[in-house]
């Protein structure tokens, strides 16, 4: 297992302050990246720090020209580390975002019936005859996120993410499947994301080289947090560090993040806390407990946590 880089975990915001990694001028050269090593420092460029493993899955599939399936608890970067993959490579991304009922249409193109109506109207006014060969035309046609990607035109392919591809339908799956293995002439770099709140089919996970993202090591998430929110000081990470992992392991609903530990270290500092005490904590629980079972839970286990009582002086 491995861990995410991420600035802004699931949010996709991966550069320090809570903003997304700004892709600048995309490149008019391809981008290519020559080892692992240079892997993880263009994505360190863009304030996305990645680990040995989720660098090395990213460069075999780029060199591999394989989909990449990335799969983890939410919160832990998936979607992150697609934004910053393109933004380290400077070329577009196209997202989908899948939900149950997706429909082929939806993902690959529709017509635009508006303008087709208006312009059959515009043929009567003239008496003009139109053909249905007419309305079927590039005019007339709305890409949508696969065929942008695979109709995409310049030096570097897009990076095409299907995020959360757990949540749609066996129907969808299977539309997917066969994009996977009759893509276009220059494919795009493919990049699913799945919470795994439903196992995938074999057949679509064969298809891609795979790997599972883990929440951060302590030190990592702390470096994280320092370049996210500057304007907190070092015991203050550190504290904030050891009590989200130390949260995780409670019975939760749903664990935090790295977009939430961001959040609440930018609350707490906003407060002005120098360091962490019970007072402040329970302030600003909102910001990691995301349901009243999980507040009622954290508030409970404050005192074994090491916050008994503690008031900021």
């Amino acid at each position: 297992m491995s861990e995410p880089g991420s600035a802004q975990g699931e949010r996709g915001a991966t550069r320090a302050g809570g903003l997304a990694p700004a892709p600048g001028r995309l490149s008019e050269e391809r981008v290519q990246f020559s080892d692992v090593a240079t892997v993880r420092r263009r994505l360190d460029e863009v304030d996305y720090l990645v680990d040995e493993g989720t660098a090395t899955a990213m460069f075999f599939a780029l060199t591999l020209g394989r989909p990449l399936l990335l799969e983890g608890e939410p919160g832990v970067g998936k979607t992150a580390a697609a934004k910053a993959l393109a933004a380290a490579l400077r070329t577009r991304l196209i997202r989908l975002q899948c939900y149950e009922g997706l429909t082929v249409s939806e993902a690959l193109y529709e017509w635009n019936y508006q303008r087709q109506l208006l312009a059959i109207r515009l043929a009567e006014s003239r008496h003009e005859a139109l053909r249905d060969a007419d309305l079927f035309t590039a005019e007339f046609l709305q890409e949508r996120p696969i065929l942008q990607a695979i109709r995409h035109t310049g030096p570097q392919p897009p990076v095409l993410l299907i995020d959360e591809i757990d949540r749609a339908d066996d129907e969808f799956e299977a539309l997917l499947f066969e994009f996977l293995g009759e893509a276009a002439t220059r494919p795009p770099v493919v990049v699913l994301t799945s919470n795994r709140s439903r196992e995938l089919h074999d057949a679509l996970r064969r298809r891609c080289l795979y790997h599972w993202i883990d929440f951060p090591a302590p030190a990592r998430a702390a470096e994280i947090l320092r370049r996210s929110v500057p304007s907190a000081n070092e015991p203050l990470i550190s504290s904030t560090t050891q009590f989200i992992g130390r949260v995780r392991e409670l019975e939760l609903d749903k664990p935090p993040g790295m977009a939430e530990a961001i959040d609440w270290l930018s609350a707490l500092s906003l407060l002005g806390a120098g360091e962490l005490v019970r007072d402040d904590v329970l302030r600003t629980l909102s910001t990691i407990a995301k349901t009243p079972d999980d507040r009622d839970v954290i508030t409970a286990a404050l005192d074994d946590l090491g916050y008994a009582g503690s008031t900021r002086p």
